[in-house]
C-alpha cells in the first residue's frame, strides 16, 4: 500500500518554471514506477510523464518534452517534476501516481495523490 501526496504546484507566469515534489510512503516505493499526469478543466485526465523504478528510463508526451524532466529520489520516496518554459496550456491539477507496470496509461497506476494545482498566466 502506498500514498502519495503532491506539493509545489501554485500561480506562475508563462515561460516560469515550477517544481512538483510528489512524497510517496510505503515500504516498497522503490519497485514502482511513478507517472505524472495532469488534468485541465473539461479535458481527460493526460500523462505527462514517468519514471522507472531506479530512474534509470524516463518517458515524456510530446507535450512536454524538453521542457519537464521526471526524477527521483528512493532514499527521500520523493519523486519531482522540474518544468521549466511553462506555457498557459500547462495550467491543470497535476497527479503524480504509481504502477508496476510499464505503462502511460492512467488506468493501469493502482495508487494517486490528491493533486496539485498549477496556474500559468500569460
Amino acid at each position: 500500500q502506498l500514498q502519495l501526496v503532491e506539493s509545489g504546484g501554485g500561480l506562475v507566469q508563462a515561460g516560469d518554471s515550477l517544481r512538483l515534489s510528489c512524497a510517496v510512503s510505503g515500504r516498497t516505493f522503490s519497485t514502482y514506477a511513478v507517472g505524472w499526469f495532469r488534468q485541465a478543466p473539461g479535458k481527460d485526465r493526460e500523462f505527462a510523464a514517468r519514471i522507472n523504478w531506479s530512474g534509470s528510463s524516463t518517458y515524456y508526451a510530446d507535450s512536454v518534452k524538453g521542457r519537464f524532466t521526471i526524477s527521483r529520489d528512493n532514499a527521500k520516496n520523493t519523486v519531482y517534476l522540474q518544468m521549466n518554459s511553462l506555457k498557459p496550456e500547462d495550467a491543470a491539477v497535476y497527479y503524480c501516481a504509481a504502477t508496476r507496470s510499464d505503462t502511460t496509461r492512467s488506468t493501469n497506476y493502482n495508487y494517486w495523490g490528491q493533486g496539485t494545482q498549477v496556474t500559468v498566466s500569460s
